[in-house]
């Protein structure tokens, strides 16, 4: 077989396979354990509001006709909501539609894009897919955001500055005042992207409103969300931006694919928005069994980081993906972090009250059969 390596962008070769996670059918083809929580990719275990599936009148129409290419009644919605411009609001296929659709407008070849690290590896690579030159800002050794790195990075003016807030897959967060001196240091010539996919989950006079905070700055940014998390909607793929300006989500919108959302996601987002009572219910388990977790975690000899999202990142101490294949044995499925310098860390979402506990339990059997073996 030829090699194909030379049809490729240097780029492209050198950037790994994301980690999507396992499926509930490779699991069952691997290990066929009678129950598997999957705790791997931080899908809601409650599911999505009931509303977001009465697609029964218009079934037929979603199918046969285009989707709305801007889904002008949707960010209608989201715009009241957040008491912005419906111009400033941008729809894609999941967030991380929107960070590659970012990317390939703004970064050039050798520009510098200023990300938290560990990071969400997507944020590294639509920008090295571009030809930018990523700088990492790594966290402190209790596991917390480095502030003051963060903006002297920012002082150097930077292409883009794109992270999480809060951080996937740490769970760290930057507060009100950290965030208010961290945008005195941003530079006009550089572009302030926030990620909150998480940020339904951070409960907190301590957690700043991204976008209430930048308003009336006089910066360009883009504030991201996504309908996977505590909407629950994460297979129908669809999540939003929101834009300093209309000219700016006007340029993103020129890079975009013209159908970039389809009609059941945003149908099925304008009824998950409306739903408060179940987002309300979703929200209070994952913040209580969040805490539940990080307890036992502790309980079990194990380092979690402090969270505001749907997951809590913890050191076991040693080998990571040598522990959650222990834990897929038992059914299951968390995420051993990849990234260099974080090969003994987990990401665990919060499930349900079964799946933690089946999760807890896990780690205990693992954790003896590992050391059992020593």
């Amino acid at each position: 077989m030829s090699d194909t390596t030379r049809h490729i962008r240097d780029e492209v070769i050198g950037i790994p396979r994301y980690n999507s996670g396992l499926t509930l059918e490779e699991v069952r083809e691997r290990y066929n354990p009678p129950v598997i929580s999957k705790l791997g990719s931080n899908e809601s275990p409650f599911g999505a509001s009931a509303s977001a599936f009465d697609f029964q009148n218009r079934a037929a129409e979603l199918v046969r006709l285009y989707p709305d290419p801007r889904g002008h009644e949707l960010c209608a919605a989201i715009a009241g909501k957040l008491d912005v411009d419906t111009d400033q609001v941008i729809l894609g296929n999941g967030s991380e539609d929107l960070i590659a659709i970012i990317c390939r407008a703004v970064v050039r070849p050798d520009d510098i894009v200023t990300t938290l690290y560990p990071s969400f590896p997507l944020h590294e690579d639509y920008a090295v897919l571009m030809g930018g030159r990523v700088e990492r800002i790594e966290v402190r050794a209790d596991l917390t955001i480095d502030v003051p790195a963060l903006i002297e990075a920012a002082k150097r003016r930077p292409r883009m500055i794109l992270f999480a807030n809060p951080m996937n897959p740490v769970g760290s967060w930057i507060g009100s005042d950290d965030f208010a001196a961290f945008l005195r240091a941003v530079d006009k010539d550089t572009l302030l992207v926030i990620d909150e996919a998480y940020a339904e989950y951070a409960a907190g006079d301590d957690y700043p409103s991204t976008i209430d905070l930048l308003k009336d700055c006089d910066r360009s940014w883009v504030v991201l969300r996504t309908f996977s998390k505590a909407y629950g909607l994460a297979g129908l793929r669809i999540g939003f931006g929101v834009t300093s300006s209309p000219q700016l989500c006007d340029f993103f919108n020129r890079v975009r694919t013209p159908f970039n959302t389809n009609a059941f996601a945003q149908y099925a987002a304008m009824a998950a928005l409306g739903d408060e009572a179940h987002l309300r219910r979703t929200i209070e388990l994952a913040l209580t069994e969040r805490a539940r977790i990080a307890d036992g975690l502790k309980q079990l000899g194990m380092r979690p980081a402090p969270s505001k999202g749907n997951f809590v990142f913890f050191d076991c101490g040693g080998n990571a993906a040598l522990l959650a294949e222990e834990l897929l044995k038992e059914g299951v499925i968390v995420k051993p972090w990849k990234q260099p310098g974080y090969e003994t860390f987990i990401r665990v979402s919060i499930g349900s009250v079964d799946e933690n506990d089946h999760f807890l339990r896990a780690m205990k059997h693992s954790l003896d059969r590992l050391s059992a073996a020593r």
